[in-house]
């Protein structure tokens, strides 16, 4: 009986431990966002002094109202619609283009599937920067340049999403697409209004991490855009601190501007996204 207590005990100490542990690493993590947050609602009195803190006092939006009042020289409203229009936009045309190609690699037969998909998935070892400059010199030809075309096109499509829909398509049970069959349903029903309803975690997930990605694109944007109206937030951060680089207070208020909303999204959908990864098993 006393073995057994203090077997528990041990367990629940290491479990208090761990617990200690998990708490500290997520603290020396939001460490830089938290202090992000704070600099920018500092007055500048506050911002570079010999004993730093970390609650401003008293709370100051004068760095926030002055980003949003030079919109000649740096129209970060502008540049907040972009990201958001832009990310927006490819995240729900990625859906719908990986979806359909997951579903036909998973349920599809046709000749060559296997080796298509293998090619598909090869991609994704080549580095981007390999891909710049020809996705550039297409775009360019397509009369695409520092236009909204050339920010999304490029960005529909990922082998990463057509491997994760893929593999939790595979985990769907096969009679239910085959009753669905039975009851008249074509290829194109059963994917609309069987597929996808099950799907919703893996698509949710997928779509976090393509939302996040086009958000924090920087160096798409930058060179395929040359007019200052087309920036998207991430370069126009860069344009801005050039301008602005000792005043730190305005700097951590545009990086605040541009991290809110993907921690927004990110604590919205976090458990969509566990649930997405979590129920993609790996399935041949």
């Amino acid at each position: 009986m006393k073995k057994g207590k203090r077997r528990q005990a041990h367990i629940q100490t290491k479990h208090v431990i761990a617990q200690i542990a998990m708490l500290v690493v997520a603290l020396i993590l939001l460490a830089p966002i938290l202090w992000m947050f704070s600099t920018s609602l500092k007055p500048n009195d506050q911002i570079l002094t010999a004993a730093p803190n970390w609650m401003p006092h008293p709370i100051s939006f004068e760095h926030f109202h002055k980003l949003f009042t030079q919109a000649e020289d740096f129209p970060v409203a502008r540049w907040l619609f972009n990201s958001a229009f832009i990310s927006t936009t490819v995240t729900l045309l990625a859906l719908a283009f990986t979806s359909m190609a997951a579903y036909a690699f998973s349920r599809l037969h046709f000749k060559g599937r296997d080796v298509l998909f293998m090619a598909v998935i090869a991609t994704m070892m080549i580095p981007s920067q390999i891909t710049l400059i020809p996705s550039f010199l297409i775009v360019q030809k397509l009369g695409w340049f520092n236009s909204y075309q050339g920010l999304i096109v490029p960005g529909l499509a990922g082998a990463f999403g057509v491997f994760l829909l893929r593999q939790f398509f595979l985990g769907i049970p096969v009679e239910l697409e085959e009753a669905a069959f039975m009851d008249g349903a074509g290829p194109a029903v059963i994917y609309w209004r069987v597929v996808l309803p099950l799907a919703k975690p893996a698509l949710a997930a997928l779509a976090i991490f393509t939302f996040i990605g086009a958000w924090n694109d920087f160096v798409w944007p930058l060179i395929i855009t040359n007019d200052i109206s087309m920036r998207t937030l991430p370069v126009g951060i860069m344009i801005f601190q050039g301008r602005y680089v000792t005043e730190y207070g305005a700097t951590m208020a545009t990086a605040a501007v541009c991290s809110v909303p993907t921690i927004i999204a990110f604590l919205i959908f976090q458990k969509r996204i566990t649930e997405g990864i979590a129920m993609t098993g790996i399935k041949g």
